[in-house]
């Protein structure tokens, strides 16, 4: 996912994502551009969910979010947020958790449990 960024400007991403659902719309595209399949029975028909960009299967019923299964599940930050702090590691890996506290004004442990995951999630690739 940290690819994704490669060589985009700060302002390029700051007018490409500019709201939550922009960066909730780029996840979908980014989580299901090859095709969908619902991550419990495996079928690929789904229909929309009750959230946002969400999909939910049409034969088990199971509701994914975009999020789910992204370094952003579960992230208790605005999406948007956690986009400027994901585009800000991808650009300067060696960034610290007391600067990304000190930036976006979060607990630094917040910004080191977040910044471990996207380091985790670069490294994966």
């Amino acid at each position: 996912m940290g690819s994704l960024f490669h060589g985009i400007s700060a302002a390029q991403f700051d007018k490409r994502f500019k709201t939550d659902s922009d960066c909730l719309k780029f996840l979908a595209q980014q989580k299901w551009e090859k095709e969908y399949y619902c991550v419990k029975c495996g079928n690929t028909n789904y229909c929309s969910g009750k959230t946002e960009f969400s999909r939910r299967c049409t034969r088990c019923k199971y509701e994914e979010s975009a999020t789910a299964h992204t370094p952003f599940h579960h992230c208790k930050m605005p999406i948007l947020q956690a986009f400027r702090i994901f585009y800000t590691v991808c650009c300067t890996p060696d960034i610290s958790s007391w600067e990304l506290s000190r930036t976006f004004e979060l607990r630094q442990m917040t910004c080191w449990k977040f910044r471990k995951k996207i380091i985790d999630c670069l490294q994966q690739k």
